[in-house]
């Protein structure tokens, strides 16, 4: 699957540069987030246009965790909307691309995936503490093809 459609930018300096540098390269591997890996989530907008967003890597078993952190923040980053309402999206891990479904987690399943988010990235942890709202976490799942 290709996303169709006019991408447009982040307005954020660093995410942008990431998202350069990886399309650039042609993939992941070329960026980090405090020394840690990054995959690329390429998705539909609430706005109808094309987002890239690149993000901590948590992989388990070929699935692969969103986290809505936005630095413990108290608001959801702007992407979280676009994965509410278009789930389906493309996953740059390294140079491989993937189509993959989001989906938010509740419960049980979402503490599992929130341990491994802190496993890979502690900070997490920080985060949930500066904020009173509990951040979501979305499982990527690969679509059949």
């Amino acid at each position: 699957m290709t996303l169709k459609g006019e991408y447009v930018p982040s307005p954020s300096a660093k995410a942008r540069n990431h998202v350069e540098q990886i399309l650039e390269a042609g993939t992941t591997d070329v960026a980090t987030m405090m020394d840690r890996p990054v995959v690329l989530l390429t998705m539909l907008g609430i706005s109808g246009k094309i987002r890239k967003v690149p993000l901590m890597r948590v992989e388990h078993d070929g699935r692969y965790a969103a986290v809505a952190s936005q630095g413990g923040a108290p608001t959801h980053p702007k992407w979280y909307a676009n994965l509410r309402k278009n789930p389906v999206l493309e996953l740059m891990d390294g140079a491989s691309t993937r189509t993959m479904r989001a989906r938010e987690l509740s419960g049980a399943e979402r503490d599992e995936w929130w341990e491994r988010c802190v496993a890979a990235y502690p900070p997490y942890a920080d985060y949930q503490e500066k904020t009173t709202r509990q951040i979501p976490v979305f499982i990527l799942e690969p679509v059949a093809d």
